[in-house]
């Protein structure tokens, strides 16, 4: 059973790392476990550097044998799951393969978006320009469809839920893009690799200011999905990270509508 496609490792690197890198456990039984990864940890190992730290190898160590069900970017936080049998890994992939998986994502995009609601249903594919890189391609590109709904709104920014209905690369990262509202931080698909507070407190000079935000704007906040043994819908939480906390509260008291 190949592996989901959704979230692939992102090549494109961000060069200051956040300081939060701790994997936590969500939640767990005796045939998966539920994990929340810190945005700047691989979700598996580098081919190219198989000593740096990633989820996949860190529940090794903790359960032996594990099994990689999806992925996130490196750069991105958020929910994963991971089997801990080959059967539950069957199931589950089935289930993603199916479209019986719910995903829900929080991002902050560039912009203010005009309807507060809607969906994008443009097919991706690869970008031959740049490898690793994806793009609106319609005439080879795969379907995808992601929905999206705003939570809040900001002068220059907008603070986004969105739920893919497909799991193409980098899916959110250029789906928005395309309509005009890339992330407020992504080096791939927007125009900045990080967001600093200058950039819309009004006035404020930081001298050697450090970023609000330093890696993709874009956090995995739910993930449901049926037990392979009962066939109860589980869902999973992961609360927003505390640079993304902190991004808001920073936009709330200074680029607020």
């Amino acid at each position: 059973m190949k592996e989901f496609e959704f979230g692939y490792e992102d090549s494109t690197p961000i060069e200051r790392e956040p300081k939060q890198k701790k994997l936590e456990i969500l939640q767990e039984n005796k045939d998966w476990v539920a994990i929340f990864k810190p945005a700047g940890m691989l979700s598996i190992p580098d081919r190219f550097g198989v000593d740096i730290p990633n989820a996949e190898a860190i529940l090794r160590d903790k359960y032996g044998e594990i099994f990689v069900v999806h992925r996130l970017d490196k750069d991105t936080s958020g929910v994963m799951v991971f089997a801990k049998t080959s059967e539950t890994h069957r199931n589950l992939s089935i289930s993603f393969e199916e479209r019986r998986i719910s995903k829900t994502y929080v991002a902050l995009v560039d912009g203010a978006l005009r309807d507060n609601s809607g969906e994008i249903l443009e097919p991706i594919g690869e970008d031959s320009s740049k490898a690793g890189k994806m793009k609106i391609d319609s005439k080879n590109g795969k379907v995808s469809k992601t929905a999206f709904k705003v939570r809040e709104r900001f002068r220059r920014f907008t603070f986004l839920e969105l739920n893919p209905e497909t799991g193409r690369q980098h899916q959110i990262r250029v789906h928005c893009a395309y309509i005009g509202h890339p992330l407020a931080v992504d080096p791939l698909y927007g125009k900045r690799k990080e967001l600093k507070l200058s950039e819309f407190k009004r006035g404020y000079k930081g001298e050697n200011e450090r970023p609000l935000l330093g890696r993709l704007s874009l956090h995995a906040e739910q993930l449901s999905f049926p037990d392979p043994t009962t066939g109860e819908i589980v869902s999973v939480n992961a609360d927003l990270p505390k640079d993304m906390r902190a991004t808001l509260k920073q936009l709330r008291q200074h680029d607020c509508v």
